[in-house]
């Protein structure tokens, strides 16, 4: 069976060309007579179909994709080609006036066997170096494009594999924070519950698109600050610069929440002398994001999170050769500067 439509229109357009060929040939006769149109079809036609697909139907997948030996391949060509060949002047034997007409010296009647069976031969050969050439070169195609499908799965699921890591880890440490506001039975704790309501909903429904709106990704950021903040008594210290086109962006959604996460997580985000700042600018398809956080050695995350290799990976799935990352860390404060190609 042919692996995909591409073989299969190949195939069928060799055909026709072929039956053309066949069916012109047969039309230069000074008379149409449907009994030697009969034998021509099954001379010319019938038999190298049959030859053809023998070959790329059956011995070349059997003999040389799954069996592997060249050789014994090549010996029963031959033993095909004879056999072939062999039928072939049995009806132009039986059959002269149709199919050895260009064979026979008109004045004397004599029939040049010899020159018969080598376009014989060489006619089986051309099929048969046809069908190989086809079938391998469909099956090249073919594989190429399973290749690039298995690939794009593969991305595929590891994508899922990475936002799956991200969702759960983001989770756990919003509702360790709720949890907190809820042991100090604060005020803040039914406003940081709905806050966590609207990014969840945002991570479980919208983020599922491939792409969302830069702006949404924005609001999302602005309301994971907002619930941040409500740890703090006196609030968290953060400036957030927006600039730019960010309306009429689009971008890969969660892209950039880990590098907000890990400068509440590690940086220091309630001084208001050395705030986060976070800056976000869109011009002319081109994503500035930065964020500067002063470092803390007791924002520790015991269990590792997510982290930064979990971030690059997923630019280097998502936006291949379309991004630059730099990170500088230096010994007060953690800088990363990102700039995405959107």
């Amino acid at each position: 069976m042919m692996k995909n439509k591409g073989a299969l229109f190949v195939n069928i357009i060799f055909w026709l060309l072929i039956a053309t060929i066949i069916i012109l040939g047969y039309s230069r006769k000074p008379t149409f007579e449907w009994y030697k149109f009969g034998v021509s079809i099954g001379y010319y036609g019938v038999i190298n179909v049959s030859l053809f697909f023998i070959n790329s139907i059956i011995l070349i997948p059997t003999i040389i994709k799954r069996e592997g030996k060249p050789w014994l391949y090549l010996g029963l060509i031959l033993i095909l080609m004879v056999l072939v060949v062999g039928l072939k002047f049995v009806i132009a034997y039986l059959h002269p006036e149709i199919i050895m007409s260009n064979f026979t010296n008109k004045e004397t009647g004599e029939v040049n066997y010899l020159q018969y069976i080598s376009q014989a031969f060489f006619i089986t050969g051309f099929f048969i170096v046809t069908s190989s050439l086809l079938k391998f070169t469909t099956d090249w195609f073919s594989d190429v494009n399973s290749q690039r499908n298995l690939e794009s799965q593969k991305k595929d699921m590891e994508l899922q594999f990475l936002k799956s890591q991200l969702n759960p880890h983001f989770l756990f440490n919003s509702l360790n924070n709720i949890y907190s506001l809820a042991y100090q039975k604060s005020e803040k704790t039914a406003d940081a519950i709905l806050k966590l309501s609207e990014i969840m909903r945002y991570m479980i429904y919208e983020s599922n698109d491939s792409w969302v709106s830069l702006s949404k990704e924005v609001e999302y950021l602005q309301s994971y600050i907002e619930l941040q903040k409500l740890r703090f008594k006196d609030g968290a210290a953060v400036e957030l610069d927006i600039h730019g086109e960010v309306a009429e962006q689009q971008i890969v959604p969660l892209i950039l929440i880990s590098f907000v996460e890990n400068a509440f997580k590690h940086g220091v985000a309630n001084d208001p002398s050395d705030p986060i700042r976070i800056k976000v600018i869109a011009n002319q398809k081109i994503l500035h994001f930065s964020i500067t956080n002063k470092k803390s050695n007791k924002n520790k995350d015991a269990m590792g999170g997510v982290g930064m290799g979990n971030v690059e990976r997923r630019l280097q799935l998502l936006y291949p050769e379309r991004y630059k990352l730099n990170i500088v860390n230096s010994a007060t404060h953690y800088t990363s500067e990102l700039m995405l190609d959107i």
